[in-house]
C-alpha cells in the first residue's frame, strides 16, 4: 500500500501479482498502490524482477500473469493488449529504447497520439506540438527532425522517451531504469523533464538500480524489490539507506526469523 495518507483515487492497484517467463516464476506476490499525483520508486539489484514488473504492467506478451490482479483506474487490465493500455493513458519508458530507421519522430508521435486521442492530427499540427514540448523541456529543435532513435546516444534515447511523454501526456508512466548508462548531464536533463511532467493527476513508477536518479527526483514512496516482491517501503530516506548499505540485508541468510 502507499505510504501516503491521501483521498485521491488510486490509478494503479496491484494485489498478490505472480508472473512467469517461459515457465519460470519471476514475480512472487507483488502488492502496490499508486494514486494520482504520486511518484513511486522501485529499487532493487539486478535480477530481482523489476523490469519484469514493468513489462507485465504494459502487457508484454512474453510474460504470463499466473495469479493476482492489476487494476488501472478501477479496471482489471489482465487481458488488455499493450495498445489498449496505451490508449487508456499508460506509458512505458524502456530501459533500452529500440532504433527504428526511416520512421521520423513526427510520424511516430503523430500515429501514437492519434490512436490515443482519436484525433487525426496533421503533420503541421504534430510538428507544432513537438516544438512546444521540446521548448518546454529545453531540447534542441533539430531533435524532432531525426528518425526514431537512429544514431542516438544512450542519453538522447532516454531524452526522447521524455519527449514522447511530454507529447502523449500519459496518466500513468513507468520508467524502467531511465538512468541506465547516462552521464551526469544527461541524467539531469531527464530528471528535469520528469519533474516538469509531474502533476496532481499523473502517477509515476520509477524503476532504478541506483539511488542517483533520486538525487534529482524526490519520490513520495520508495520500495525495495527483492526476489520478485516488494520487501520494504518507506519515504525518500530509504533510498539513502540502500545506497549506504546495499541489498545484502534482504538476502534470506541475513533476514531475522
Amino acid at each position: 500500500m502507499t505510504m501516503l495518507e491521501t483521498t485521491t483515487p488510486p490509478l494503479l492497484v496491484i494485489e498478490d501479482l505472480h508472473a512467469s517467463v517461459e515457465g519460470t516464476e519471476i514475480l512472487k506476490g507483488v502488492d502496490l498502490t499508486v494514486a494520482g499525483g504520486e511518484t513511486h520508486a522501485i529499487m532493487g539489484p539486478n535480477g530481482s524482477g523489476k523490469s519484469t514488473l514493468a513489462n507485465v504492467l504494459l502487457g508484454h506478451p512474453s510474460y504470463e500473469v499466473t495469479s493476482g490482479t492489476v487494476r488501472y483506474k478501477g479496471e482489471d487490465i489482465a487481458d488488455w493488449p499493450p495498445e489498449k493500455r496505451g490508449q487508456a493513458g499508460m506509458f512505458l519508458g524502456f530501459q533500452y529504447p529500440e532504433e527504428i530507421p526511416g520512421v521520423s519522430m513526427v510520424t511516430f508521435l503523430r500515429t501514437a497520439l492519434s490512436n490515443i486521442s482519436g484525433t487525426d492530427y496533421t503533420v503541421l499540427e504534430m510538428r507544432l506540438k513537438i516544438a512546444d514540448a521540446m521548448e518546454e523541456l529545453g531540447m534542441d529543435s533539430s531533435f524532432g527532425n531525426r528518425y526514431l532513435n537512429e544514431g542516438f546516444s544512450g542519453g538522447e534515447r532516454k531524452r526522447n522517451e521524455i519527449l514522447q511523454m511530454a507529447v502523449l501526456q500519459p496518466e500513468f508512466a513507468v520508467l524502467d531504469e531511465t538512468d541506465s548508462g547516462l552521464d551526469i548531464d544527461a541524467l539531469k536533463i531527464v530528471a528535469e523533464g520528469v519533474q516538469r511532467l509531474r502533476t496532481p493527476g499523473r502517477g509515476f513508477l520509477l524503476i532504478t538500480h541506483y539511488q542517483r536518479l533520486l538525487d534529482y527526483i524526490t519520490p513520495d514512496v520508495v520500495h525495495v524489490f527483492f526476489d520478485g516482491r516488494i520487501v520494504e517501503s518507506g519515504d525518500a530516506a530509504l533510498a539513502d539507506r540502500i545506497e549506504e548499505g546495499g541489498y545484502e540485508r534482504y538476502r534470506p541468510e541475513v533476514v531475522p526469523g
